[in-house]
């Protein structure tokens, strides 16, 4: 009973003890440095934000982004449309590229400019190159036709044609050829000489049929260094003119000792044709009349 007695004795003296002190209250946030570190980012941060949106702004408004494309680039029913100068540093794939009408395409480049064609199986099988040496193009063919589609040059591997009404050479040398010639017609123009001619070697004019020169209004000159020859095999040779001259033949005189030499006279038939007949002391031609027949 005593000890009973003693607790309850002790227990108002420690309520009342808990009774005097006042309750204690925790403070919940961020408080001092760390409340102006973090006001600190976030006002960064909001500058950061709209720095970058003026700057998104300002470059939609100087690359002139819209909805039909940017800048100079249009997106359109047909495909891309640019306007002005236009600069590609890869490679650009496109089925067609054509120019506003009326207005040229102009392909540029520092170095040169190169267009290859590719079969199937990615292998080039022609190129035209454009550079600073010249234009180069390489293919099995190279043609080139009018507008109406008439072919007026080509060459390939065996052949080169050309097939325009008149070739004209406006070099001051003319025309060189290292091999043969073949065509139907060689012509001057109007008011101009016409000169065949082989410095070192000889000139040879053939035909199946035959062979004409002809100067409707000057004269034709046949000059060479050793011998000048026309033979016809299974025809005859025509010298049709008003006058025929041989001013440099030369003259033979008698001989004693000659008298075993065969000298023949010229002798000209009515029809223009010439042979020849084994002189006499006389003319011999009315002999061989014959052969005029």
């Amino acid at each position: 009973m005593r000890g009973r007695t003693m607790s309850q004795e002790q227990c108002p003296h420690r309520n009342d003890v808990q009774s005097s002190e006042k309750p204690r209250l925790y403070k919940v946030g961020i408080y001092g440095w760390r409340k102006r570190c973090l006001y600190f980012f976030v006002l960064l941060l909001m500058i950061l934000i709209l720095v970058n949106l003026a700057l998104t702004i300002w470059i939609l408004k100087v690359m002139n982004f819209t909805i039909d494309g940017m800048g100079n680039l249009r997106i359109t029913e047909n495909g891309l449309k640019l306007e002005g100068d236009s600069e590609f540093l890869q490679p650009l794939y496109a089925k067609e590229i054509q120019s506003r009408p009326g207005s040229p395409l102009l392909l540029q480049s520092s170095r040169n400019i190169t267009i290859n064609v590719l079969d199937g199986k990615n292998r080039m099988t022609s190129q035209l190159v454009a550079g600073s040496n010249g234009v180069q193009a390489h293919g099995k063919m190279f043609e080139v036709k009018s507008t109406t589609g008439k072919l007026l040059f080509s060459a390939d591997d065996q052949e080169v044609v050309v097939g325009a009404e008149k070739l004209r050479v406006l070099g001051a040398e003319g025309a060189v050829f290292s091999n043969s010639v073949e065509t139907p017609h060689v012509r001057a123009e109007p008011f101009k000489e016409l000169r065949l001619e082989s410095p070192t070697r000889s000139l040879f004019m053939e035909a199946p049929k035959g062979v004409q020169i002809l100067a409707e209004a000057g004269d034709i000159q046949a000059s060479c260094r050793s011998e000048l020859r026309l033979e016809s095999k299974d025809g005859e040779i025509t010298l049709d003119a008003k006058k025929i001259k041989l001013p440099r033949l030369p003259e033979g005189k008698a001989s004693p000792m000659a008298t075993r030499q065969t000298v023949y006279e010229v002798c000209l038939c009515p029809s223009g044709k010439l042979f020849l007949s084994q002189a006499g002391t006389g003319s011999t031609c009315h002999i061989s009349n014959n052969v005029c027949l």
